[in-house]
């Protein structure tokens, strides 16, 4: 009827006569956050579209598949990475100052997608090899960006200095994605640019070239498992790793336990309750390590020192718990999760405080970054040096605590 207004209900995209020429650019973004915060396969199409206010069918007509939206999710974000170090501006000649300009540029797109970092650092696993390939060639060029400008701030750097110190410096910048801590944004780049300085202008001890790399496992060596509840959450922990919590069944699980399904739950109801006890013993080892570095020590500083070294020893050991402890997080069962981020907290903040004895001049929600960025460190430069040296290890997460 002329002069009436229509009114359109919310996700009748069709009929709509204000569609947003950004939708697809909205929908990515909303899909990166759901993505990142709760993981591929527990984030539906419907919820996506709810989210935006679109209808499912809606949806389709900018992406095929969920799976063409998780692609396209990923790749933007890794492609805002390395435009970003791309156009860094510097005028000077002077790299310390080029690569000044590098790290401003990846900690402002950094923070701008906070809530979709998890996406790029732990979903990748989901792509399909040739767009897992294509994610990786970004990481290598991203690293190149960085380690560029390195090279002239540490001439005197081989090639595994530099691999070593890039990656920590990436993950220094990555590890704001991984927690909500609250600091006003231009603090956070401030932090992370002094924690990277202190990273790069480290004493970095030699390498010990003989050190083999752990193999198959990673395991600590000694006598063989004969509980079968450990048998079961230690196979249960390698194929999380390998292959993603969502990607394994129970029947998976026991076999690799020798055992039959039916017999994985008379030790653990459920998978998820297989998850859960990963957690708690990575905790547990939190707990332990931490305890263990105050009893040792005598002074905080002595005791961040030793924390470092009691903390890269343990997990080295058992790269495959803390890979499933840091990735897994959003596929724990609703109870079990709020328990375990209690203790996710609470040993963030006991590592705070202690880092605040240790430099007075920090506030507790400062230290609670640098917290942040020396577990993820840890995990990240383990990974490039395949979890063997250690004690260059140890060394970053101090001076990342220490400054």
């Amino acid at each position: 009827m002329p002069g009436r207004t229509r009114v359109v209900a919310r996700g009748d995209e069709s009929t709509s006569r204000t569609r947003p020429k950004n939708r697809k650019a909205q929908i990515a973004a909303v899909a990166a956050e759901a993505f990142s915060e709760r993981g591929y396969h527990a984030v539906g199409i419907d919820d996506i579209a709810s989210a935006v206010g679109v209808s499912g069918p809606a949806l389709y007509r900018h992406f095929p598949t969920k799976y063409a939206l998780f692609v396209h999710a990923v790749e933007n974000l890794s492609r805002a990475l390395l435009d970003a170090a791309d156009s860094a501006h510097c005028e000077s000649d002077d790299p310390r100052q080029q690569l000044q300009a590098v790290m401003v540029a990846v900690i402002g797109v950094t923070l701008e997608n906070r809530r979709r970092g998890g996406l790029y650092r732990w979903e990748g696993r989901y792509l399909e090899k040739v767009d897992r390939e294509n994610l990786r060639l970004e990481v290598v060029a991203l690293r190149l960006r960085v380690s560029e400008p390195l090279a002239a701030v540490r001439p005197e750097f081989g090639r595994a200095d530099l691999d070593l110190v890039t990656a920590a410096i990436l993950s220094v910048i990555g590890s704001v994605t991984g927690h909500r801590s609250a600091l006003p944004p231009k603090q956070i780049e401030s932090l992370m640019l002094s924690v990277c300085w202190s990273v790069i202008d480290m004493e970095l001890p030699r390498r010990v070239s003989s050190v083999a790399p752990l193999q198959g496992g990673n395991t600590i060596p000694g006598l063989e498992r004969t509980s079968k509840r450990e048998v079961l959450l230690h196979e249960a922990v390698l194929l999380f790793h390998e292959r993603g919590y969502h990607e394994v069944s129970i029947e998976e699980i026991g076999a690799a336990a020798g055992i039959t399904a039916s017999s994985v739950y008379r030790h653990f109801p459920s998978k998820a309750d297989l998850l859960a006890a990963a957690f708690h013993r990575a905790s547990e080892q939190l707990t332990v390590t931490l305890g263990s570095a105050l009893a040792e020590s005598e002074t905080p500083r002595q005791a961040v020192h030793t924390l470092a070294e009691l903390y890269v020893a343990v997990f080295f050991a058992q790269s495959e718990l803390l890979a499933v402890y840091f990735a897994e997080v959003g596929n724990l069962p609703a109870d079990a999760g709020k328990e375990l981020r209690k203790i996710q907290r609470r040993n963030v903040e006991e590592w705070a405080h202690l880092c605040v004895d240790a430099r007075p001049e920090l506030t507790v929600a400062s230290a609670r970054f640098l917290v942040h960025a020396a577990l993820g460190l840890v995990l990240d430069v383990g990974r490039v040096v395949r979890f063997s040296e250690a004690e260059r290890v140890a060394a970053l997460l101090s001076v990342t605590l220490l400054g």
